[in-house]
């Protein structure tokens, strides 16, 4: 079970994540909207940084510089991806797409986790060219760059550092941002090390071990998004748990059909049948279990249908 720590986390999260969404539809529009911040200074700052760079690139005729520059660029496009599932996510519903454009979230971090490991894959190829070609180690205005890059990558990363256990979509921003602040520092690590020692191979060496790290976090980011893509139950919720607490509401003999499942990678939508033989519980029992659903499980969208005799539709 590779993916175990993963599943973890979210057990550990699982009240946390029922309590912020226990007030209404209330806790949803503000959990995306709250990161529009980030976004925006991220991708002003990442904007700007790969054109400082991509101008001394020139003019010291680094391709060091050039190439990073393009690496950064590939941040960019991460964090409008990303961005752009939240905000499509926050649209009216209509009555062609009747929950709304909420599963954009779920789209982005796919798409995030794709371009990640397109990324790593050049990274990989870049690495290994360098082990029978070493690049010449960076003089002083590479190296003053790439810490600037690091400042950029690092700062960017923390302002999406709240939001990745709860929301895989920012996991993907913050991913590409942190993985990028971890490649630059390498680079500069080893470029100091190289220095000292002549070692050069400690260069494409370091790129493939931070490649490394960076691929089994991606992993379970695509993994993850594509399990919500084929609308699994997610990792913080505990089906049987679900199933026990309705069973157990007064009045119920059992429950079939018991379907969960994310609307966006913040909200899950439930839908089960209930086995009442006593007769329909009203209203009142009904709203009840939304709000249990909610407060318990974070399960903000619930419909429940009542049956009082077994075998309704000739099961």
């Amino acid at each position: 079970m590779a993916g175990h720590h993963h599943h973890h986390d979210g057990h550990d999260h699982g009240h946390d994540h029922g309590h912020s969404h226990g007030h209404g539809g209330h806790g949803h529009s503000h959990a995306p909207a709250s990161f529009d911040r980030a976004f925006a200074i991220g991708i002003t700052l990442n904007i700007l940084f790969v054109l400082a760079e991509a101008g001394f690139g020139f003019l010291a005729q680094s391709v060091a510089l050039l190439a990073d520059a393009g690496h950064n660029l590939s941040d960019v496009l991460g964090l409008a991806v990303a961005w752009g599932g939240a905000t499509l996510a926050r649209r009216a519903p209509s009555k062609r797409f009747t929950y709304g454009f909420k599963g954009s979230t779920i789209l982005a971090a796919l798409l995030n986790a794709l371009m990640l490991l397109v990324a790593l894959g050049a990274i990989v190829l870049e690495a290994a060219q360098r082990f029978t070609a070493p690049a010449p180690v960076a003089g002083n205005i590479v190296s003053i760059v790439a810490a600037v890059g690091i400042a950029v990558n690092l700062g960017t990363a923390l302002m999406f550092m709240r939001g990745r256990k709860h929301d895989i979509n920012i996991r993907g921003a913050f991913l590409h941002m942190a993985g990028d602040a971890a490649v630059s520092a390498g680079v500069v690590v080893v470029g100091v090390i190289i220095l000292f020692t002549g070692l050069t191979w400690l260069d494409p060496l370091a790129s493939i071990v931070i490649a490394a790290l960076i691929f089994w976090q991606t992993w379970g980011l695509l993994r993850e998004s594509v399990e919500m893509s084929l609308a699994a139950v997610p990792r913080a919720i505990d089906y049987d748990k679900v199933g026990e607490a309705l069973a157990a509401l007064p009045g119920v003999a059992r429950i079939h059909d018991l379907h969960i499942w994310p609307m966006s990678t913040t909200e899950t939508v439930l839908t089960t049948h209930l086995l009442m033989p006593g007769g329909h519980p009203g209203d009142a029992f009904l709203l009840e279990t939304q709000s249990m659903l909610r407060t318990r499980f974070g399960i903000a969208h619930a419909t429940v249908q009542v049956e009082t005799t077994e075998c309704v539709a000739g099961c």
